[in-house]
């Protein structure tokens, strides 16, 4: 049985929740959903400019965590554009809390 995932520092929430093509209705597209984790980490590495080491060291993970974390955001990434899915990002759990309790 898988361990449980440690808890990841994110610091970034989108301005928006959904990628999809332009003209094409949402009901008729396939959906990926990018984790929070996955774009924060995408946030650090490609729009940051941080080594994998000092991303890891934000989020509050190892590097290979890390890793893996990014291969797989990149990975739902292009098969999203390269196949024309609608990308969705998961809302940040803690997120969700906050605003909840307003």
């Amino acid at each position: 049985m898988p361990r449980t995932p440690c808890p990841r520092r994110i610091q970034h929430s989108p301005p928006a929740h959904y990628f999809k093509p332009a003209g094409i209705p949402l009901c008729n597209l396939k959906e990926i959903e990018l984790g929070a984790d996955e774009l924060e980490a995408m946030r650090l590495a490609n729009c940051e400019g941080l080594y994998n080491q000092d991303a890891a060291k934000c989020m509050g993970v190892s590097r290979q965590t890390f890793d893996r974390i990014i291969r797989r955001a990149h990975q739902k990434t292009a098969q999203a554009l390269v196949n024309g899915f609608a990308l969705r990002i998961e809302v940040n759990k803690a997120e969700a809390a906050d605003t909840e309790g307003d």
